[in-house]
């Protein structure tokens, strides 16, 4: 696209967006994320009631009154968004595609952690990292990254979730909040995605959130269609209109979000399932509600 509809497609994001990151989840995020611990504020003369603990012995013999550290929680965090934007995602059959419901989650989220004055960092993947955006603060920072996601043209086809993993914790050394948003369409090998999943989340905060279309659950009535796999560009013909195929279609869907449900739950994830179709607050809310 050329510059000028990227900056409008930038601009309807952040206009759409922005209305939910101040109005619904400012509050939510900051209960649901807290801070690396408690970090050091001032000194004051002991009163009654203080710790003895607190006191600092330094400042008291310097001064031959008795003083204590007071602290404070270190509220800002590093906020890092891994986004898959293979094949897969690329499509969508409701109210708007898996690449634009990955777009406006990411919009909300890096909105959200802005508010509180914490940095926001993404990596774009396929099976390889298509773009490192370091971690960085500001309105301009977070329009860079949604105008990076908008603007991708992605060398890869397939998605390696945990290539991506693997680079994210090789790059963010100290304790991150992270949001890994997949349809995990292209989860070939779940113990190394489990393994990969426990070792990060020893280190880092992670929340994981599948991206959902109507398309992965039901099949629609339309007859013979050719079906293409975007990833893998296999094709096959489907009689969509087969009771016997719109059943295994299903149980593939079910199956799929099954096994991924289990799978974040051994590896101790967060996690939620977000549609394409409705509004993204609710499963959102859900998550930082129970993290609260």
């Amino acid at each position: 696209m050329d510059a000028a509809e990227l900056l409008r497609r930038v601009r309807r994001v952040e206009i759409t967006t922005r209305k939910l990151s101040d109005r619904i989840f400012s509050g939510e995020y900051s209960s649901a994320f807290k801070g690396r611990g408690m970090a050091f504020a001032e000194n004051r003369e002991y009163q009654a009631g203080d710790e003895v603990r607190t006191i600092d012995w330094n400042v008291t013999a310097r001064t031959g009154v008795p003083h204590v550290k007071v602290f404070e929680e270190e509220r800002e965090l590093t906020v890092f968004l891994l986004i898959d934007v293979s094949a897969s995602v690329q499509g969508g059959t409701q109210e708007r595609t898996q690449m634009d419901l990955l777009t406006e989650l990411s919009a909300v989220l890096a909105f959200s952690a802005m508010g509180n004055n914490d940095k926001v960092g993404a990596i774009l993947f396929t099976d390889r990292v298509e773009k490192f955006i370091a971690p960085g603060k500001g309105r301009s920072h977070v329009l860079r990254i949604v105008r990076d996601i908008l603007d991708c043209k992605p060398e890869g086809v397939r998605s390696d979730v945990v290539q991506a993993l693997s680079h994210f914790s090789a790059a963010m050394r100290k304790r991150t909040v992270a949001f890994l948003m997949s349809d995990f369409k292209q989860t070939q090998n779940h113990v190394d995605l489990e393994t990969m999943l426990k070792r990060v989340g020893r280190r880092h905060d992670m929340v994981a959130l599948h991206i959902d279309d109507r398309l992965n659950r039901a099949l629609p009535s339309l007859g013979w269609m050719r079906i293409q796999d975007p990833e893998t560009g296999r094709t096959r013909w489907c009689n969509t209109s087969s009771g016997r195929a719109k059943k295994a279609w299903e149980k593939k869907g079910r199956d799929h979000r099954e096994q991924l449900t289990k799978l974040m739950a051994r590896s101790g994830m967060d996690f939620a399932s977000i549609p394409t179709e409705g509004s993204l607050v609710k499963p959102l809310l859900n998550v930082f509600h129970g993290r609260a």
